[in-house]
Parts: C-alpha cells; structure tokens; sequence
C-alpha cells in the first residue's frame, strides 16, 4: 500500500441535524470540498444525506460512521444503495462497530467477536450489493449472516457508477486488519496521534491489505484512501479560540477515559492518564478530568490557534500520510470555521 502523493483530499464534517443539514451541504459543495461526512449520533446519517443529495451535485456524500452492527448487512445494503441511488453514484458508506453496550444495550443486537463479525460483514453487504447491481443470484452463507433470498420485485435498480465505496473505521489492531483486508479504506478516529496511525496503524493495513491483493479480491482494483481527522481548536477571536480550546480539552479528556482508546495513549507511555481519567469518568467528575489533559497530550492529538496556524499544522502532520483529512470542531463552533481551515488546506498543497 503505497503513501500519498497528492494533495490532500478534504472532507467537511456536518452534524447531521436536520434544521443545518441542507445549509452544510451547499456549503461544502459551494466551497470546493470534495467529501460532505454525517456520523450517526442523534439522527440517521443516510435520510439526512439524502436529503443533502437533492441539494448538490459534485461533493460526495459519506457517512463517518454508521453503526454497522445495529443493523443486519440487508438493511445497511439498502439504506446506502438508496443513498448512492438518489446521488448519482456519490455514497461513500463508512461504518463502524460501536461498543459493546450500545449495541446490545441501546439498538438490541448481539455482539459477539466484533472484528470477525465485521469482516463478515461487508463480505455480506457486497455480495447483496452484486446481486442488485449484476442479477445473479444471491448465495451467502456465513457464521454470522445468511442471505440467499432476493426476489426481482426486492431488487433495487443497478447504478451506472457502480457500488459504493465502504471505508471502516477502527483503533485496536484486529479492526485496523479487518478495514486493510476488506474495506475500500481507513477512516481514523480523531483521538489519534500521528505517531500511533503511522506505527501502529499503517503497517497493520498494508500487511492486509498486501494479503488481500495477493488473493485478488475485486475491490483492491480501486484505491486504498486513509482518512484522518484531527480534533481542531480555532476562533476568528481570542474569546472564541479560548472556548473551543476549552472544549477541545474536554473532549479530549472524554476520548482518553475510554478504555477502547488506551491503545492509543499506551503508544505514549499514558496509561496511568487513561486509568485515572476513567476512574473520575465512572464517578460522574468531569469537570475534573479536562484539567488532567495537559499542553502534551493536547498537542499530540488536536491542533489549536488561528485559521492559517492549524492548517498548517494539519499539512505538516498529514501530507504524504494520509489521502483525505477532515477537521473536528467542537460541536457548539461555527462550521464555517471548519471549511475555512480545509480551504487554507488546500492552499498549502
């Protein structure tokens, strides 16, 4: 898996609410991004995208993330085939696995070697997605997920562009292997360092993505795009700066508290940090936390100044690493600021 060499891709980040969605889409087409993103929080990144669809008609149009193992591989087939359908081809299907408390706790489904089921996963969600695009038969069997019944009447049209493009995200080591073996691309988590994605994380995805070429897997005739995001603190003025540097550092406290992430601190020799912060996490003290989060753990995994200063940091950290990059806001800021710091992005390019 060969580095980048051209300019950085950029991709605008939107939250998804339905009273701002419509706005950010024209916003970031209007702006020359090259990717609108929705996670899935509050709302359904895939209606809100379709939504967005109706609006523009160059960006792309992904989710980062969808919850994957919230829904069978059927249901997510076809939420993104309509996506890509009513877009003209321009879905972009980022998924992600989730925790294992939300999925059993909150959306009701099993959880169970996540990874494993994963990789499955996206295998099952192809083949369906061959069957609509192609009319052969639908035949998959797996330890996970069966589907081998596909009536005409159920088949949604075949789209000229082709299928979408599914990108995974991940942090541990099985997920970042299962996204280099069956995924179109990596999709970095914001709490991640420069150095854990290019000691850790890289190496992991080329050695599978390598096994996956080897094999001839039909999706590895398309690029492998690696997509970070970088939690960003800025402001047009010191006030504004001082409260997204504020909310960034609590942010970041969240993210460190999660044992998920200690991977990622351990890459640092943080671990005692990750252990303290979950201690005051579980006991409800947060306003604590952020105060743990000094300048070098904040200058590891966020930039923070003017519009110009971070993307130029944003360049430094991520030209030549990775293919795309998108900028995490606080969720309260300005979304402009966002799409001013890409478009400073692409001035250094």
């Amino acid at each position: 898996m060969d580095r980048p060499t051209t300019a950085l891709r950029l991709d605008a980040i939107a939250s998804g609410h339905p009273a701002g969605i419509l706005d950010a889409a024209e916003q970031a087409e209007h702006r020359g991004m090259d990717r609108l993103v929705v996670s899935e929080t509050a709302y359904d990144p895939f209606l809100q995208l379709a939504r967005a669809a109706d609006r523009t008609s160059a960006v792309e149009l992904a989710t980062g993330v969808a919850v994957a193992l919230a829904r069978t591989p059927m249901t997510l087939a076809y939420q993104a085939w309509g996506l890509h359908a009513a877009s003209g081809g321009r879905a972009v299907i980022g998924l992600g696995s989730q925790v294992k408390p939300h999925i059993e706790k909150r959306f009701g489904m099993p959880w169970d070697r996540p990874a494993a089921r994963m990789h499955e996963y996206v295998h099952a969600v192809r083949a369906i997605w061959q069957s609509w695009q192609t009319g052969e038969r639908l035949r998959f069997r797996g330890d996970f997920y069966t589907h081998t019944v596909m009536t005409p009447v159920f088949s949604p049209d075949p789209v000229p562009s082709g299928v979408p493009r599914i990108l995974l995200a991940g942090v541990g080591p099985l997920m970042v292997r299962t996204a280099g073996e069956v995924a179109d691309g990596f999709l970095s988590h914001p709490f991640t360092s420069v150095a854990y994605l290019t000691e850790q994380v890289l190496p992991r995805l080329a050695e599978a993505r390598g096994r996956a070429e080897a094999e001839g897997a039909a999706w590895t005739d398309r690029p492998f795009e690696i997509a970070g995001s970088v939690l960003t603190a800025t402001g047009r003025t010191e006030e504004e700066l001082r409260a997204n540097l504020a909310k960034v550092r609590e942010r970041l406290a969240f993210y460190a508290s999660t044992p998920a992430y200690r991977p990622v601190l351990a890459q640092h020799g943080w671990e005692d940090l990750q252990e303290e912060l979950h201690r005051l996490s579980v006991r409800g003290r947060w306003e604590e936390m952020a105060a743990l989060v000094d300048d070098r753990v904040f200058d590891t995994f966020a930039v923070a100044g003017t519009v110009e200063e971070v993307a130029r940091e944003i360049h430094r950290r991520y030209a030549g690493l990775a293919t795309r990059i998108s900028v995490s806001l606080p969720e309260d800021a300005d979304p402009a600021l966002g799409l001013d710091v890409l478009a400073a992005v692409r001035d250094l390019d």
